[in-house]
C-alpha cells in the first residue's frame, strides 16, 4: 500500500462507509484522523493520494467555538496549494466553500433534507454526474458556490448540491459514502437527529423505500467516481 487516503472524520461511529470499503478494495491505506479528538492531521506528503473531509455536526464558520477546525482548514489550504485531490462531503463541502470565501450556513427557506433525494446534474456537471441519481442526505445547511467553481448538481430543495474547482477540488452536499446500515443508524438516533417534523424531511417509510431502490446505484456511482478521481491510487 504505497498510497494513502487521508480521511478527516467528525464522528467516532463505525467505519463501514463506502470510502473505507473502496480503500480496502483498491489497496489504498486508509489514514483516518479526527482533529476533534486531538489527532494531528500531519502534512502533505508524496504518498498522499487524496483527502476526504467528511460530514459532521460542526458549522463551517465556528472556528472560535471549535478551534480544531483551524487545523482542518490548514490542511484544506495545503492540499489545494499542492494540487492533491480534495473531496468534501456535506460539512466538508461547506468547509471548502467557506475556505474559498463563499457563504455557508442555514438557508432562509428553512428546508431540510433527511432521506434519499434526487440530485440532477447541470449541463456542465455531467462529467461527474452523468444522469440524475438519488443520494442519501442529512442536512439543513448549504453553501454558495465559491468563485471560479463549476455548478455540478442541484435538487428540488437545494440549488447547490455539488461543485468542482479545477480538476482536484470537489464538494458534495449529499452523502454518497453512506450505506443502508449507516443510514439506519441515523434513523435510530430519533427525532433529535432526523428532524422528522421539519419541512422537506421524508417520513421513515419513504426513506426506506427510496434507500432500498437506489442504494446499489449510489454505491456503483461512488466507486466509479473514487477510482477516477483518486487516479494516483493503485
Amino acid at each position: 500500500m504505497d498510497k494513502r487516503l487521508l480521511c478527516i472524520r467528525h464522528g467516532d461511529g463505525p467505519m463501514d462507509d463506502r470510502i473505507t470499503t473502496w480503500c480496502g478494495a483498491h489497496n489504498v491505506r486508509l489514514d483516518a484522523r479526527r482533529a476533534w479528538q486531538g489527532d494531528d492531521l500531519g502534512e502533505v506528503t508524496d504518498d498522499l493520494a487524496g483527502v476526504v473531509v467528511y460530514g459532521g455536526i460542526y458549522n463551517a464558520y465556528d472556528t472560535d467555538l471549535h478551534p480544531f477546525l483551524r487545523d482542518e482548514y490548514r490542511m484544506i489550504d495545503a492540499v489545494m496549494k499542492a494540487d492533491v485531490p480534495l473531496l468534501g462531503l456535506c460539512q466538508g463541502a461547506q468547509m471548502i466553500a467557506h475556505h474559498m470565501g463563499a457563504w455557508a450556513g442555514a438557508p432562509a427557506h428553512d428546508n431540510h433534507e433527511f432521506g434519499w433525494y434526487e440530485v440532477t446534474p447541470t449541463d456542465v456537471g455531467r462529467d461527474i454526474l452523468p444522469a440524475p441519481h438519488h443520494f442519501a442526505q442529512a442536512h439543513f445547511h448549504t453553501f454558495d458556490l465559491p468563485t471560479g467553481a463549476r455548478h455540478i448538481a442541484r435538487s428540488t430543495l437545494f440549488e447547490n448540491q455539488a461543485f468542482a474547482v479545477g480538476t482536484n477540488v470537489v464538494g458534495f452536499r449529499f452523502h454518497p459514502e453512506q450505506t443502508v446500515t449507516g443510514f439506519m443508524r441515523w434513523q435510530a438516533r430519533g427525532e433529535g437527529w432526523g428532524r422528522y417534523a421539519e419541512p422537506g424531511v421524508q417520513d421513515r417509510d419513504t426513506q426506506i423505500q427510496l434507500m432500498l431502490e437506489h442504494d446499489a446505484a449510489q454505491g456503483a456511482w461512488l466507486d466509479a467516481f473514487l477510482s477516477r478521481y483518486f487516479a494516483g491510487a493503485p
